[in-house]
């Protein structure tokens, strides 16, 4: 079955299903259903319709400007973005390795954003089909649902995000679209007077995460043949860790696991992603699709993000968090865990640790006095890793003699989960909808399954070299006067 969805033939005697878009997530997606007249989905496809192209038009910038500009491609994760353009350009300018100062404001700065983000899409996104059910009635599944029916949940979802920004806004200047990473450090220290409320509240942060991690584990429980099993699929698992083995989300080298839990390659360095990952590219969407070089295509593709940064590395560095690991971990009975759903699992363990590094940042006086930038003997590229909240980030520049940028490659989060959020919509469309009348409850089965992965779409839908395209030209009737098409 699973080849029939990848493979459907004789298309013009299918049905249609179109989900456009795809609802609470970040960006424009859509999902095509093709159905044949028993009502078997013989293809399940998420497209990705956005096109930015932000690596061309990277090209020919003065370097200085990249950390600020790459973070207007979202509004949700621009820290990301913004920490790892300046990770990178710090090789341009020499600053290997920023002082100490700078690198604990960069990571203050970053796990305000995991817990944002985390919460931003636990408690707003997804909560409402894991409390309310998928099939529930569409105007219920939302925060304002449940808000109506679990105040304390939602209260607490909306107050874990503010903290998260506040902290942003601390270390970068504002909540969105700061300027506090530059190329070789950066340019403020952290206020005493910041430091001081934040420190007041952080304690309580950590209570509502464990809480949040509570929540998700009493789901589990409840409807465990539903989280163990909904759009469950196996593949390999890639994220940063540390030297030791440990979770580092702002920085380590590369560690890739197969399906099985075998580590297949392990501190591989930054400056070398290149050399084992390839991108695939497919007619049907604007998202590229990453693999481990030495499997190929076929079989080289695997996950990002908590589900795998949560098992890919060896143990958490925050007591409270590393606890909650190792119960996941137990939960897997010596195998990897692939349930989509066990993601916001891994997520709120992972808000967790966020509230536990903030909580321990905050009294290292680094942040708040020490020098800021440095510099040394240039470079001419660069590459800056970060694990985003959706999972691994890589930026890659080369910057000219005129310090203008030559060439920019971006590989989000997101799209390193392309095939396996697509693999995702097949499993679910396969066991849920073959068979059945579609309903909206069904449908949104589908759509859970992709919310499960946290996607930004607009994050990830970038050129580099051809791109395929359709354009199409229509006449006032509506009807196509002319087609072309570049794979």
């Amino acid at each position: 079955m699973a080849a029939e969805l990848e493979t459907a033939t004789n298309r013009e005697n299918l049905r249609k299903v179109v989900i456009d878009p795809v609802s609470r997530v970040e960006g424009h997606g859509r999902v095509t259903l093709l159905i044949d007249d028993d009502d078997q989905v013989l293809e399940a496809r998420l497209h990705i319709v956005e096109f930015r192209g932000f690596e061309v038009f990277i090209q020919g910038r003065p370097y200085w400007e990249v950390p600020v500009m790459v973070q207007r491609l979202c509004g949700i994760c621009p820290v990301s973005h913004h920490l790892a353009a300046s990770k990178a350009l710090d090789r341009v300018v020499g600053a290997l390795p920023p002082t100490h100062s700078a690198v604990q404001l960069r990571r203050l700065m970053h796990y305000g954003q995991i817990l944002q983000s985390h919460a931003l899409h636990f408690f707003h996104l997804s909560s409402p089909d894991m409390l309310f059910g998928f099939d529930a009635e569409v105007g219920k599944r939302n925060i304002v649902g449940v808000a109506g029916a679990y105040p304390e949940v939602a209260r607490q979802g909306v107050l874990l995000r503010k903290f998260g920004q506040e902290v942003i806004r601390a270390t970068a200047g504002k909540r969105i679209h700061g300027t506090g990473a530059v190329p070789g450090g950066m340019n403020r220290h952290l206020a005493t007077a910041d430091r001081d409320s934040l420190r007041a509240e952080v304690g309580q942060m950590v209570e509502w995460s464990r809480g949040a991690v509570e929540l998700v584990k009493r789901l589990h429980r409840a409807d465990p043949d539903l989280y163990d099993v909904f759009g469950t699929f196996s593949s390999g698992l890639a994220s940063l860790v540390r030297a030791d083995g440990a979770m580092d989300l702002y920085d380590g080298a590369l560690r890739f696991r197969d399906a099985e839990g075998a580590i297949i390659r392990d501190q591989v360095p930054d400056q070398d992603y290149h050399q084992v990952l390839q991108e695939d590219v497919k007619s049907w969407s604007y998202m590229k699709f990453p693999y481990l070089t030495e499997r190929g295509p076929e079989a080289g593709w695997y996950k990002v993000g908590p589900l795998a940064r949560v098992q890919n590395c060896d143990f958490i560095p925050s007591p409270l968090a590393e606890v909650e690991r190792r119960e996941f971990i137990d939960h897997g009975k010596g195998k990897l865990i692939h349930a989509p759903l066990a993601y916001h699992w891994a997520r709120m363990i992972e808000m967790l640790h966020a509230a536990e590094v903030i909580r321990d940042l905050l009294d290292d006086p680094a942040c708040t006095d020490g020098v800021l930038m440095t510099d040394g003997p240039r470079a001419r590229e660069g590459v800056g890793i970060i694990e985003a909240p959706r999972g691994t980030l890589i930026h890659h520049y080369q910057v000219g003699e005129d310090d203008l940028v030559t060439m920019c490659n971006l590989i989000v989060s997101t799209t390193h989960n392309n095939q396996a959020m697509n693999t995702a919509v097949r499993e679910v469309a396969k066991r849920y909808l073959s068979g059945r009348k579609l309903t909206e409850g069904l449908l949104n089965h589908i759509e859970v399954a992709i919310r499960a992965f946290d996607p930004c779409l607009s994050c990830a839908t970038h050129a580099l070299g051809q791109m395929p395209l359709v354009v199409e030209l229509a006449g006032a009737d509506g009807e196509v006067l002319d087609r072309a098409v570049r794979d």
